[in-house]
């Protein structure tokens, strides 16, 4: 990519950005609750409009090409993001968190996975500046995860975490009931006929545990896969930054809609094996490593566009998104009675 944006811009991007997020954080320490159907909308369309607009600016201040990576990343994102809310709900639904306590929960994994992929995209971006063969382990590790992706089991992933959440309870006094988002309270209990006052852990804490873990796996899986969009590490963390505003408001807009998105899972496993692929063939166009083509480059190898990767990404999650409509349309037409003539 030639050029670059201008640093004050990056600067007062980044800055604005967080003031945005503090305030978001504020307003759910002070007036906690469970928004609207309307109220959530109206933040998501909000939060979505304020990232055409940023992508407006960057075509306005850099040029169409930083605009376009903006709006793939950004899409990619939160197409992934998304995904990480089918998680989400099924942690809640779980550990049976109450609906009032639910935003600032949702608000502490969102700033937890902005911490992470800050780390990650660190990462990411001085291994590709010190090793251009780490596209070769983006691609794969992609392609891995999108056939995950396909044919994983919810139950196994259930087993999975259960397991965990097992092992932890055998080890540690957590209590039955959550104090707040408190991760210690108070209890008074039974000991040798004698009521005896103790500090215990809650299952909040689990719940944290829960959410870290979560946003670990899908830093893994959205890091690489915008890396394999734009090498800038301003536009890869804006992106991310982009795709979690309004993650929370959109938990409460779709509720219990989110997990009757069944293909939402396979256009995100199309996105991942797309960019996969993309990110092996620039590998090999700038190959380097000694025991392919002596280390060379491979000419003939064709580089797959931004534009095309934005045009692929939007389709992909347009389709499993009408898919997904129509599935629950023709279920719901099947539960309905039928009328005796």
């Amino acid at each position: 990519m030639d050029g670059a944006l201008p640093f004050a811009f990056e600067l007062i991007s980044l800055i604005v950005l967080v003031v945005i997020l503090i305030a978001d954080l504020l307003l759910v320490v002070w007036r906690p609750h469970v928004p609207s159907m309307r109220e959530s909308a109206l933040w998501v369309s909000a939060y979505a409009l304020l990232a055409v607009i940023f992508g407006g600016l960057i075509f306005a201040i850099g040029d169409a090409q930083h605009a376009t990576e903006f709006f793939a990343g950004w899409l990619t994102e939160y197409s992934l993001s998304i995904d990480n809310l089918f998680v989400f709900v099924i942690i809640m639904a779980r550990f049976a968190v109450p609906p009032k306590m639910q935003q600032e929960v949702l608000m502490i994994g969102v700033i937890m996975a902005l911490v992470l992929r800050a780390i990650f995209i660190l990462l990411g971006a001085a291994l590709i500046a010190s090793f251009s063969w780490i596209f070769y382990i983006f691609g794969a590790f992609l392609i891995y995860t999108a056939i995950h992706q396909a044919v994983r089991s919810g139950q196994q992933e259930e087993e999975t975490e259960n397991k965990l959440i097992g092992w932890l309870r055998k080890r540690i006094s957590i209590t039955e009931t959550y104090n707040g988002i408190k991760l210690r309270t108070t209890v008074t209990v039974k000991e040798g006929g004698k009521s005896v006052t103790k500090r215990m852990l809650t299952p909040m804490l689990l719940v944290l545990i829960s959410l870290a873990v979560t946003d670990v796996i899908f830093a893994f899986d959205s890091i690489p896969a915008i890396f394999g969009i734009t090498t800038s590490p301003f536009i890869v963390f804006v992106a991310n930054v982009f795709a979690l505003m309004g993650l929370r408001q959109l938990y409460f807009l779709l509720g219990g809609l989110i997990q009757k998105l069944h293909y939402l899972t396979y256009g995100i496993a199309v996105i991942l094996a797309f960019i996969g692929v993309k990110l092996v063939l620039h590998a090999l166009h700038d190959n380097t490593l000694p025991f392919i083509n002596g280390g060379k480059h491979l000419d003939g190898i064709p580089e797959i566009s931004t534009e095309v990767s934005l045009v692929v990404i939007v389709a992909s999650i347009g389709i499993a998104a009408l898919a997904s409509v129509w599935k629950m349309r023709r279920d719901a037409r099947e539960k309905m009675p039928v009328k005796k003539s």
